[in-house]
């Protein structure tokens, strides 16, 4: 049974569990040690329970605390090699230097490295695959592309970036520079386009919804929530909204 837990999700850092039969693995580590180690106390683990770390992509919310992690536990940490060289980290005999579109095992799941278009030298987001069942993780990225709708087509559980709602963007404290990045191409999901690509991916398979990496500036939770409750009209599926702040608690694929 794959689980998710989101350790804290937002532009002041971002670390995700994903949890097996067999291991828990964390997706990015934008904490530092103290910040991970208490971070996971509520999800019952400590950094040496870690069974591999995935990294999405170099900046610094969502890597800045993965050398030292590695160094203080061994953890083996998996990321392109552009992810690598942007981190300024050399990955040693236990790593992996991945590609994207490219699967490979940790433990008891195997996970596709899936391309995304995003302002970062190579990033990727990951599926994870285990006991039949498929579980997405898609965050910093600018829109969804064809090949993105395709990879997360089978989940039947996700957590989505809902980043920005474009007025708010818009009316912002941002600089134009920021603005036009973080609304661009290359940038982040808006609102819209989330709940557009729920809509393409037969959202009624979905046993939950996890929100994720929202602004703090541009962004509401009620904006969030209408967008979730106008495409998961499933009551079987669960909606949730991940904090910069605080575990999420875990959601199970059943």
């Amino acid at each position: 049974m794959l689980s998710v837990a989101s350790l804290g999700s937002g532009s002041k850092g971002n670390a995700t569990l994903v949890r097996s039969a067999q291991g828990c693995i964390l997706i990015d580590c934008g904490f530092n040690f103290k910040q991970l180690s208490a971070r996971l106390v509520p999800a019952g683990l400590t950094p040496d329970d870690l069974t591999a770390v995935l990294v999405t992509h170099e900046h610094g919310d969502h890597a800045s605390g993965v050398g030292v992690l590695a160094r203080r536990t061994r953890v083996p940490v998996y990321a392109t090699r552009g992810t690598w060289r942007g981190m300024n980290l050399t990955p040693g005999p236990k790593d992996g230097c991945i590609r994207g579109e490219h699967s490979f095992t940790v433990g008891d799941v195997t996970v596709r490295a899936v391309t995304v278009p995003h302002d970062a030298r190579e990033p990727v987001q990951y599926c994870f695959h285990a006991g039949g069942q498929q579980l997405g993780v898609l965050t910093d990225l600018g829109h969804c592309s064809a090949h993105v709708v395709e990879a997360y087509e089978g989940c039947d559980g996700l957590l989505l970036e809902f980043n920005h709602e474009p007025g708010l963007l818009a009316e912002g404290p941002y600089p134009p520079t920021l603005k036009r990045r973080v609304g661009g191409p290359f940038g982040h999901l808006a609102n819209a386009q989330a709940e557009g690509l729920l809509g393409a991916l037969t959202p009624e398979r979905l046993q939950f919804l996890v929100a994720g990496h929202l602004s703090a500036q541009n962004n509401r939770t009620d904006l969030v929530a209408e967008a979730l409750d106008r495409t998961l009209r499933s009551e079987r599926t669960t909606m949730h909204i991940a904090e910069q702040d605080g575990f999420s608690g875990w959601f199970s694929l059943g």
